[in-house]
């Protein structure tokens, strides 16, 4: 087994707080002692924001070839993009976007490969990228068919708080028929394994939000809630996932009844992000489950309005980066213990329920 984790950081779009947020956050140290860097994008354009902070101290970098050259200690950077591209600093353009897609694929194609552990994608612009017909979304999307997966679940996650999407970045107008028992399944399932396998929670506990008013009110506010969310919730407990609701969110969050549970799924893109954001902004990352690898990102856009002016916080690119290690280093835990049999069983019984130890 190798000894440290390897995180491959995509550098966003070149125009944004992409490089700022990662040379400010690869300052701290400690992230070099316990992984390997390998940052995706252009030695210049890295060169030319370092010198943008000079409060940084000093960083060791190392240009390679391979992600298999990686060296410890230092911040290895593999040229993916050419030397041509332009940089127009706090705007939105083509090269700034090319930059970006350009990067996520060489960090994709060496993660399939297995050269790296985990990827940490710094933001691009959603709508740049989309006239350059990058055809998803967002790197979530994108990331869920690049590993040939048929679901994913785009997971905020915090130290108290962990916030599930069902449907991602879908026009509010489309939400209603999206939202199928078949997908509440599905979502449900990655959850609960995620928790188990990435967290370390023995027996999950999930609290499935309702999608209209209320919770429905009893089907006079609508009926997804009895036609469809229930009989989802009934089915997973049939298969031993404990979820719990529907709950109507503004009760759920005013009062605070997260905190009884190890994670919540919410039916909409901001009925879940409004309140994790209200509840967890500054501590925040975006996880990305069911892929083969860890994927993690700062909850935040590309800041052009503040790029190249030494005004952005590192603090999520850097809680990014280290949520790539330890859920990494968790999955690794997982996957050894339960290749043997013997092991996992020696932590079976209710003396150890309450332990951060797989069942």
């Amino acid at each position: 087994m190798k000894d440290k984790i390897v995180v491959g950081i995509t550098q966003g779009d070149t125009n944004g707080i992409g490089y700022e947020v990662i040379i400010k956050a690869l300052a701290d140290a400690r992230i070099l002692e316990n992984c390997v860097i390998v940052l995706y994008g252009s030695s210049r354009f890295f060169g030319i924001y370092r010198k943008f902070l000079p409060e940084v101290e000093q960083i060791a970098t190392n240009v390679i070839n391979a992600a298999e050259d990686a060296r410890s200690r230092r911040i290895n950077i593999i040229n993916a993009v050419p030397e041509s591209m332009a940089m127009e600093i706090g705007q939105p353009t083509a090269d700034g976007a090319k930059a970006a897609i350009l990067a996520l694929k060489a960090a994709v194609a060496d993660a399939k490969r297995g050269a790296i552990d985990a990827i940490v994608t710094a933001p691009f612009n959603k709508h740049t990228v989309a006239e350059l017909g990058f055809g998803f979304p967002g790197h979530t999307e994108y990331l869920i068919h690049e590993f040939g997966q048929e679901d994913g679940l785009m997971f905020l996650c915090s130290e108290n708080l962990r916030v599930g999407v069902l449907t991602n970045h879908l026009p509010l107008a489309k939400v209603s028929a999206a939202v199928t028992g078949e997908t509440i399944l599905s979502k449900l399932r990655l959850m609960n394994d995620s928790l188990r396998r990435d967290f370390g929670i023995i027996k999950p506990k999930i609290a499935v939000m309702g999608l209209n008013p209320h919770a429905g009110d009893g089907g006079s506010l609508g009926t997804e809630e009895i036609d469809t969310i229930i009989p989802a919730i009934r089915q997973a407990n049939k298969e031993k996932i404990l979820a719990f609701g529907p709950y109507s969110p503004d009760g759920f969050f005013s009062i605070h009844m997260q905190g009884q549970f190890d994670a919540v799924l919410a039916m909409y893109h901001d009925q879940g992000l409004i309140p994790f954001k209200a509840l967890a902004f500054d501590s925040g990352v975006n996880f990305t489950a069911g892929l083969p690898i860890v994927r993690t990102s700062p909850d935040h856009g590309t800041g052009y309005d503040i790029a190249g002016k030494d005004k952005a916080n590192s603090g999520p690119m850097q809680r990014a980066i280290f949520a790539a290690i330890d859920l990494s280093n968790n999955r690794r835990k997982f996957d050894e213990m339960h290749a043997n049999p013997l092991e996992v069983r020696r932590f079976e019984g209710p003396r150890y329920e309450k332990t951060i130890l797989p069942e």
